[in-house]
């Protein structure tokens, strides 16, 4: 724990973490090729959180807690977003989704036991984009990037078959769609079997595979990968026809847009929990990849007084799902001597695919689990 660090051991350990997460980042959001678990990358950026509020010094501009995503690829054009595409604070179990409650409504002025209306969505396990509609026309399409400017991937994009070239119904004059772009199951195994054929090296994940299919210079390769996607949120609007979140899925679909059918509104915790719970059950029978949920205050209204912090919106909040277990065997147990000479022992590992992620080494640096699991080669 952080309790008894001093500020040059915390100076050490936060240098140390924001150098691991910029590479892990960089694996992830440009080379398509993530090293570590999602729940791995998830706890080096939690404990770079906790250091940071404990030490408040030690915030700096280019701190990986200041930024989302990665920089935008030289070999597309940039795109400045109108607005920046944010990223999630991230819940962990209830406790945290009852914190983000009480949060919200203290800085409301309210009584932190209010319940507050929730919009409830799945959170795929994609690569996020925005779409500009100017008079109901696509203009322009981008990735997220670093959420202040992303990729101009606009041909790539219109290769998505469900994804409205022009929009019907009330729209906006200037409408700037956000969501998700993802592979489904069956059309990741029918991509990886061909590149199997084909003597290539195969894609670890759907995830993965939509990066590398949207990134792709020669769009026939895109359109070949039959992309799919759900819209779930907007940038710059001209002019809000909707005053909720539950609201604007509904004229999204009316405008032509692709949104998720399993959302559902929430009035009070107990049903966010059950929509948790159903949706953790129901997960292995999707045919696309989610990896948690995500609650956004209801009203457009009360979001617009919540605002934001840094990074994230008040408002928002992704809980993820616990990670996932596999079982393999323990090859050997090595030392790993650390920069400050300190002593951690390393499992080597029977490499096992664990979302995605080829695990070979895991440290073992709680002793009591270490006795407790009576863990040896």
């Amino acid at each position: 724990m952080s309790a008894n660090l001093s500020l040059f051991e915390a100076k050490f350990e936060v240098e140390a973490l924001k150098a691991q997460i910029k590479h892990h980042d960089k694996k992830y959001y440009e080379d398509n090729a993530p090293s570590i678990s999602d729940a791995e990358y998830d706890q080096l950026r939690k404990r770079l959180e906790q250091l940071e509020q404990q030490f408040p010094e030690l915030v700096t501009s280019d701190s990986p807690t200041q930024k989302v995503g990665g920089k935008a690829q030289e070999k597309f054009g940039k795109v400045k977003h109108k607005k920046p595409m944010l990223s999630l604070s991230n819940a962990f179990d209830f406790e945290d989704v009852k914190n983000f409650i009480q949060k919200a409504n203290r800085y409301i002025g309210e009584d932190e036991e209010k319940e507050i209306e929730l919009f409830c969505e799945p959170k795929i396990d994609g690569l996020s984009f925005s779409a500009r509609y100017e008079n109901g026309v696509l203009v322009q399409a981008a990735t997220r990037g670093d959420g202040e400017e992303g990729e101009d991937v606009t041909q790539n994009v219109t290769t998505i078959k469900s994804l409205p070239k022009k929009l019907t119904g009330d729209f906006p004059e200037i409408l700037e769609i956000r969501g998700e772009i993802y592979l489904s199951h069956k059309e990741f195994e029918r991509i990886n079997q061909e590149r199997q054929n084909a003597g290539e090296d195969l894609f670890a994940n759907p995830r993965n595979a939509a990066s590398g299919s949207l990134r792709q210079l020669d769009v026939s390769i895109t359109e070949s990968r039959n992309l799919e996607y759900f819209a779930y949120g907007w940038g710059e609007v001209s002019e809000l026809k909707w005053s909720s979140q539950s609201e604007a899925f509904e004229k999204f679909n009316k405008y032509g847009f692709v949104v998720n059918n399993r959302t559902k509104t929430c009035k009070n915790l107990n049903e966010v929990e059950n929509y948790y719970n159903g949706l953790y059950e129901a997960r292995p029978n999707l045919n696309y990849d989610i990896d948690g949920l995500v609650y956004k205050v209801n009203s457009l209204q009360m979001q617009e007084r919540l605002g934001f912090i840094s990074r994230s919106p008040r408002w928002a909040i992704a809980h993820k799902f616990p990670a996932e277990q596999a079982k393999t065997i323990i090859k050997d147990i090595t030392i790993q001597v650390g920069r400050t000479g300190s002593l951690t022992p390393v499992a080597e590992l029977e490499p096992i695919n664990i979302g995605g992620v080829i695990v070979k080494r895991a440290t073992l640096h709680n002793k009591d689990e270490i006795d407790r699991k009576d863990i040896r080669v």
